[in-house]
């Protein structure tokens, strides 16, 4: 692990006393994933739901949030993220201060398990491009489809063996995988079945794109260590996701919610059900919580 200054806040959380079917422990931390869950499809957060975020942080809880995202993508929700300001970023690889844009930890992969992927992933499926995730930015080789509108934060382009031996590789926190042709689903279980003793496979997107961390780092692991450092237990979290990435989370929570859009084994592994993202599902079970019901709009 990898921390630098500032360090995070140590201060306990308030919380609130959620009365009802479902709640009958006291909830402190709201814990949710952006894309796909909290954001609309647009990427936007609605007038609703950011008035049950400001509502919930006004009440005593902390709202979290904890996406794929790497830290340079959360400017556009910093407004939203409450006092503390920290958000868990990069699938638990980061841990990120919004307001003050500072990395507080990371969690590296090795470099010798990095380029052993890379072969792997490589030799095994055909085609697959990469791109790696670091505190000041990110590098791909040149068939990987970086985004456009990233551009400015791209470090060097070139092959993933000659990037994996550049001193920043030391501190590559996620490495994405990019397939042009397999099945997202498809891709995500070969690469476990590949490399899957050396890193942790996930993903969240709609393509065939693989978010790799190193073992042991997920959003739960990184959730669960930054909740006990404030004296908060799973049983006083309510998290919410759609993605894979998001099942050790919402596997790791006292209480969890998969929006109605969510990948069908997120909805599998999940009792508890609220509205899509479009629908504000998240403000939903929100306002109940806060008003004291607790029940949200749990399914099954």
């Amino acid at each position: 692990m990898t921390t630098t200054s500032p360090t995070p806040d140590r201060q306990g959380v308030q919380g609130i006393d959620a009365a009802g079917p479902g709640h009958t422990r006291r909830l402190r931390i709201v814990a949710t994933d952006l894309d796909g869950t909290l954001l609309r499809s647009d990427g936007t957060l609605s007038p609703r739901t950011q008035a049950a975020l400001a509502a919930a942080e006004e009440a005593g809880l902390h709202v979290v949030f904890v996406t794929g995202r790497p830290p340079r993508w959360m400017e556009s929700v910093s407004g939203h993220i409450g006092g503390h300001g920290v958000a868990i970023c990069s699938n638990g690889g980061a841990v990120y201060d919004v307001r003050r844009q500072a990395l507080l930890e990371s969690h590296p992969l090795r470099a010798a398990d990095a380029l052993a992927v890379v072969e792997r992933l490589r030799s095994g499926m055909p085609g697959t491009s990469f791109a790696f995730e670091y505190p000041t930015g990110f590098s791909h080789e040149p068939d990987y489809p970086a985004l456009l509108w990233d551009a400015e934060s791209v470090g060097r382009i070139a092959p993933a063996e000659e990037l994996l031996t550049a001193p920043e590789a030391r501190s590559i926190f996620k490495i994405l995988a990019r397939h042009p042709e397999l099945d997202p689903d498809v891709f995500l279980l070969r690469g476990r079945e590949a490399a899957g003793e050396l890193a942790e496979f996930t993903r969240s997107s709609p393509i065939a794109l693989l978010e790799i961390s190193a073992t042991g780092v997920s959003k739960a692991s990184t959730l669960a260590r930054w909740c006990k450092e404030r004296g908060v237990s799973a049983g006083e979290v309510v998290a919410f996701g759609d993605m894979p990435n998001d099942l050790p989370m919402l596997a790791w929570a006292g209480t969890a919610y998969a929006v109605a859009n969510a990948h069908p084994e997120v909805l599998a592994a999940t009792r508890r059900h609220t509205a899509g993202n479009d629908e504000d599902g998240v403000a939903l079970v929100v306002e109940e919580l806060l008003r004291g019901t607790g029940n949200g709009f749990a399914g099954g």
